[in-house]
């Protein structure tokens, strides 16, 4: 019998959709979270064999939490869900490692049916499907840092320090500081170690 955990920081969605969960045949618990925090929390407590994740929430949003999720529990399985139909936040959501992604106004003959599939390991994106969202992900990422954030992306991946940097550049130690901020934000990471990573990987940086 399986455990499933809805997020959602709206209680009448927690709401609707625990009652068409609870129905799922093989769901014997459906646990309730108001947030991606409360997720994080109680995941390694839990353990439930599924998650349904709004994408967006206050505080720490549903695909930032499924991406600190499973970078810490590569086991976790997560369908995201979301009011909006957006082909960004779908790549977005993908990007993170979610097996799906789901409509708030999906039937209730469709919802259980992802539910069952995600908990028998299916991967409801598909190989094909996921190729090509991660491919839009890694080309609207790049379309949001400016010529400079990647100017600075690039000295980062040969070593340079700060102040190397703005020295090639031209700008302040502080103003590359800035750059490195809001580059990191948009790429969703905390540090330039993970920065360089996700540009190697993309091909922004050679």
């Amino acid at each position: 019998m399986s455990t499933v955990l809805i997020c959602d920081d709206h209680r009448i969605v927690r709401e609707g959709l625990h009652e068409f969960v609870r129905w799922v045949p093989g769901v014997e618990r459906v646990l309730l979270a108001r947030c991606g925090e409360e997720v994080l929390a109680r995941y390694p407590i839990e353990h439930p064999d599924l998650i349904l994740m709004d994408v967006r929430m206050p505080g720490i949003g549903g695909l930032e939490a499924t991406r600190r999720l499973l970078a810490r529990y590569p086991e976790a399985t997560v369908l995201m869900l979301s009011a909006a139909d957006d082909p960004d936040e779908v790549a977005a959501a993908v990007g993170s490692g979610a097996r799906g992604y789901l409509l708030k106004d999906v039937s209730h003959e469709e919802l259980c049916t992802a539910v069952v599939h995600a908990l028998d390991g299916d991967d409801l994106v598909g190989t094909a499907m996921r190729q090509a969202m991660t491919i839009r992900r890694s080309r609207t990422s790049r379309t949001l840092l400016t010529e400079r954030e990647l100017q600075v992306l690039r000295g980062m991946s040969r070593g340079r320090s700060n102040g190397q940097i703005g020295r090639e550049l031209f700008l302040s130690e502080d103003t590359v500081k800035t750059h490195a901020r809001r580059l990191f934000r948009k790429l969703e990471v905390s540090d330039r170690a993970q920065a360089v990573a996700l540009g190697f990987r993309r091909g922004w940086v050679s």
